[in-house]
């Protein structure tokens, strides 16, 4: 696995910037007894399958489902439930008070970074990773908050990111200019601004 030049890894300052990577892990297809209050998202979620998936293995256009129907879940297209989870307490961690864009630019960070090699390529290798002055290279595993539970819009902002055919961006990295040290963070070419954050690549 290729690594990337030391410099990226420095973290700047709380919320400066992060950068993540999920694994991709493939589960048998699944037969789901709906049960009453569930949603297509809500499944999508917990079998880690995008909607469109669920709706094109159940020849369905409509996103309703009714209590007592059974269902066939794919194969998953994308991630675990437990890393889900992890990247929806990751997303609610660096954007809690942003707005919901901006939680879904996050979670567009991290999906970019699977495409790149340049990176650790498991989302639990990535996050516990340090610095080499010892400290965690994300501030919310250095501070606690990535144990905070994740909000319903962190979750639907994952969601959506993991849903989408096609990602919106290209950007790789984000920071906060108001509190980021880095200069060389400054450097990155910028792909869009959201909230406080500035999303680059």
């Amino acid at each position: 696995m290729k690594k990337g030049n030391i410099r990226n890894l420095v973290v700047t300052s709380a919320a400066a910037f992060s950068f993540f990577s999920v694994h991709n892990e493939a589960k048998a297809s699944t037969e789901h007894k709906v049960e009453k209050g569930e949603t297509l998202w809500a499944l999508g979620q917990t079998y880690g399958v995008s909607i469109d998936h669920i709706k094109e293995a159940n020849s369905r256009q409509s996103d309703t489902i009714y209590a007592g129907e059974s269902l066939t879940i794919p194969s998953s297209d994308a991630y675990s439930s437990e890393e889900i989870h992890l990247l929806e307490r990751v997303v609610e961690a660096e954007a809690k008070g942003e707005p919901y864009e901006g939680k879904v630019a996050v979670a567009t960070v991290v999906l970019n970074r699977v495409d790149s090699s340049e990176f650790p390529n498991s989302i639990t290798d990535v996050i516990n990773q340090k610095i080499p002055n010892g400290a965690y290279a994300f501030t919310p595993v250095q501070n606690g908050t990535i144990n905070n539970s994740p909000s319903e819009e962190s979750k639907r902002a994952v969601q959506e990111v993991i849903s989408a055919p096609n990602r919106s961006t290209e950007s790789l990295y984000f920071y906060n200019p108001d509190i980021a040290t880095s200069d060389w963070i400054r450097t990155r070419e910028v792909v869009e601004k959201v909230g406080n954050h500035v999303f680059a690549k």
